[in-house]
C-alpha cells in the first residue's frame, strides 16, 4: 500500500457511502449554498456560547452522513475528526454525544483530508469496516482564539482570512459504488519563516507545493492525471503563491484545473471576506457537499483534495515563533470514465 516515500494508494478502493455538509447562514449566501445539506440561519445555532454552536454543527454533520450513508452510529466502527480549538475541544465533546470509537487528529485546516485519509487507510486495511471522518470550523470560535474577537471590531489587512462556519463529515466504507478514495499523499511540515497570523495563505502555500509534488512523484503521475486539483483554503494570495511557485518548478498545472477552496465558497464582490475562506470546515464543506456532488454527477471523473493547516496556537503566536504548515493530499474518483 505504501508508494514511494509518503503516499498510500489504496488497492481496495474504499468508498465514501455517504456524506454531509452544515453551514452558518453567511455561507449560505455565498455561490455554493445550493450544496449543502444544512444552512443555519442563526450563527450562534440557538446555543449559549460559539464553541457549543460549532460542537453541534458537527454533531449534525455527523448524523446525517452517517444516516445518508444508509447506518446506524452502531455500525460505523470509529470517528476520526479534528477542529482548530485548543485540545479539539468541539470535535471531543461531540464525540461524547455520538459515543462512536473516537480518535481526535489535529492538522488546523489540514484536518479533512487528514481524517480522510487515515479513515481510507483503516478500511483499505481491514482494520474497520465503516469510519467517520470530519472536520469542523466557527468563525466565531477561531478569531476569538487565533486573532481578536469579532467583537472587537478591528480592521483585518487585505492578506487576512475570513472562517469558515461549517462541518463536514463522511462515512468511508468498502461499497462498490463510488466515489471512491483512491490514494493519499502525508504532507511534510514546512515552515518558511512567515509569522503573520494574518497572512495564512502565504505561509501555506509551500507546504500545498511540497505535497502536490511529494505526490505526482511517488505514484508516477502529472497533474493531466486528474480533473482538478484542489488546494483547501489557500485563498487569493496564497493560490497566488503556490501557482508561481509549481511554475518555478516545472509543473505543469495548466494540464489540469486548478483551484482553491477558500476561494470557492464565498462571493468576493457581495461579501467581505479579504483573501478569502479557511478553517478546518472550509474544505470539508467544499469537498462533501459541492466536490462530491459533481464526482456523483459524473462532472468530474478524478480529483486531488490538497488540504492545507497552519500549525500555530496562541501560545506559539505570543512567543515570536513563526508559523509550521503542513498539507495532506486524497485522490477520490467517481469511479466513471468521462
Amino acid at each position: 500500500m505504501l508508494k514511494g516515500h509518503q503516499s498510500w494508494l489504496f488497492e481496495k478502493r474504499p468508498s465514501i457511502g455517504g456524506a454531509a455538509t452544515v453551514v452558518g447562514p453567511f455561507e449560505g449566501q455565498g455561490p455554493l449554498a445550493n450544496d449543502f445539506d444544512i444552512i443555519h440561519g442563526d450563527i450562534r445555532l440557538g446555543q449559549d456560547s460559539w464553541e457549543e454552536a460549532e460542537r453541534t454543527l458537527l454533531e449534525e454533520a455527523a448524523k446525517l452522513a452517517i444516516e445518508n450513508a444508509g447506518l446506524t452510529k452502531d455500525q460505523v466502527n470509529f470517528h476520526l475528526g479534528g477542529d482548530l480549538m485548543n485540545q479539539i475541544i468541539s470535535t471531543s465533546f461531540a464525540a461524547r454525544t455520538l459515543t462512536i470509537p473516537y480518535l481526535g487528529v489535529f492538522g488546523a485546516c489540514s484536518t479533512s483530508m487528514e481524517s480522510l485519509a487515515i479513515a481510507a487507510n483503516l478500511v483499505n486495511s481491514g482494520s474497520a469496516k465503516h469510519v467517520l471522518a470530519s472536520a469542523c470550523s466557527h468563525n466565531a470560535t477561531a478569531e476569538k482564539q487565533f486573532r481578536y474577537p469579532t467583537e472587537y471590531g478591528s480592521q483585518k489587512p487585505p492578506t487576512a482570512q475570513f472562517t469558515v462556519t461549517g462541518a463536514g463529515a463522511c462515512v468511508v466504507a468498502s461499497h462498490k459504488e463510488g466515489p471512491f478514495v483512491t490514494s493519499a499523499t502525508i504532507g511534510r511540515v514546512i515552515d518558511m519563516g512567515i509569522a503573520d497570523p494574518f497572512n495564512m495563505g502565504a505561509a501555506m502555500a509551500p507546504a500545498a507545493v511540497d505535497t502536490i509534488e511529494a505526490h505526482f512523484r511517488d505514484l508516477r503521475i502529472g497533474p493531466d492525471h486528474y480533473d482538478l486539483i484542489i488546494t483547501g483554503d489557500l485563498s487569493k494570495v496564497g493560490y497566488e503563491i503556490a501557482s508561481d511557485l509549481l511554475r518555478k518548478h516545472n509543473i505543469p498545472m495548466q494540464k489540469t484545473e486548478f483551484k482553491d477552496c477558500g476561494m470557492m465558497i464565498y462571493d468576493y464582490d457581495k461579501q467581505t471576506v479579504q483573501a478569502g475562506a479557511s478553517g478546518c470546515g472550509c474544505s470539508a464543506v467544499v469537498t462533501y457537499g459541492h466536490l462530491l456532488k459533481k464526482l456523483r454527477n459524473n462532472e468530474l471523473s478524478r480529483i486531488l483534495v490538497v488540504a492545507t493547516g497552519a500549525l500555530l496556537s496562541p501560545i506559539s503566536f505570543q512567543q515570536g515563533e513563526s508559523i509550521p504548515c503542513i498539507a495532506h493530499a486524497v485522490s477520490i474518483e467517481s469511479g466513471v470514465e468521462r
